[in-house]
């Protein structure tokens, strides 16, 4: 029996900078690879430059400023009658720079996704990457987590590995860094629109899944 394909999943797109995690949405819906439909995108910044890529793609943007506003609470809920006047189900933060108070997140309560720089739960907050340099870490890499009160905490719905060399910079390291958020972000979201993602505690399951059986350990540096 053909089960019909769920529909499009409805987003919203917190950004505070350049916006490429949005990009990488955008073309991942352009191109098929996610049954999705941006409805918003939203900056704390009039100066982002994501809010004219998402003009550009004729997808609706706005800024709401949060020095406009006395407290964190009072901010998100002018986000949150933003995003429900557009009918937003999923809310995804792509380079947000705002911690979320529980106005936002008891609104939308296990439909908030973040992505972070680092494997969850190491280096939370802000100059991950730095951190994981700083740290001399042999691997780093990038989350993506459904938002939960706290700092990079959430459930993690996946993540990707990342190998620091010794002679990284910050930029370099960044780099690699990136190329997997902008893998990994729009299967998070399909994932969702899927109905696939189950939330059990800490702990997010994925229906129908086949674990991979093929990707052994990683050592870094390799042995001589």
């Amino acid at each position: 029996m053909n089960v019909a394909p769920r529909p499009p999943v409805k987003l919203g797109v917190l950004i505070s900078g350049e916006g490429t995690n949005l990009q990488t949405i955008i073309d991942a819906i352009a191109c098929g690879d996610l049954r999705a439909e941006i409805r918003l995108v939203i900056s704390n910044k009039a100066s982002a430059g994501g809010l004219e890529r998402a003009r550009r793609h004729g997808i609706s943007a706005a800024t709401i400023d949060h020095r406009g506003f006395a407290n964190r609470r009072a901010f998100d809920r002018a986000l949150v009658e933003a995003l429900q006047s557009h009918e937003v189900e999923l809310v995804v933060c792509a380079g947000f720079m705002r911690l979320l108070s529980p106005v936002m997140i008891d609104a939308f309560r296990g439909r908030i996704m973040n992505i972070h720089p680092a494997l969850c739960p190491a280096f939370p907050g802000v100059d991950a990457v730095r951190q994981a340099l700083a740290y001399g870490v042999r691997f780093t890499g990038c989350s993506v987590f459904f938002v939960a009160e706290g700092v990079d905490d959430g459930p993690l719905i996946i993540q990707a590995v990342v190998p620091v060399f010794q002679d990284d910079d910050e930029a370099a390291l960044a780099a690699r860094i990136h190329a997997e958020e902008h893998r990994i972000y729009p299967l998070a979201i399909r994932l969702y629109q899927e109905g696939r993602l189950e939330i059990d505690g800490r702990i997010v399951r994925i229906r129908d899944h086949q674990p991979a059986t093929d990707l052994g350990s990683l050592v870094n540096p390799r042995p001589d």
